[in-house]
């Protein structure tokens, strides 16, 4: 019969509330990118579809997250 030994858990409570918060961070910024409906869909609204939350800072923010998420998953338990 094969001995099973208990290995130490390879992530924390900690890592993965850290790794949660990635998540919502990632998910805030997608949902930055999100648009309303447009009123007339023959119209090409430019100001909406290139506004600067829509092209710059929801890419900072996911990135922000998974950022977040490579700290959650390297980080190392203090005990």
């Amino acid at each position: 019969m094969s001995e099973t030994k208990n290995a130490p858990a390879l992530f924390t409570k900690e890592n993965y509330k850290w790794m949660a918060i990635g998540a919502v961070v990632i998910a805030i910024g997608y949902l930055m990118m999100t648009g309303g409906k447009s009123e007339n869909v023959n119209v090409f609204q430019r100001e909406e579809v290139y506004s600067f939350r829509r092209i710059t800072l929801a890419p900072i923010v996911i990135l922000l997250g998974l950022g977040i998420e490579v700290f959650a998953i390297f980080r190392k338990s203090k005990a």
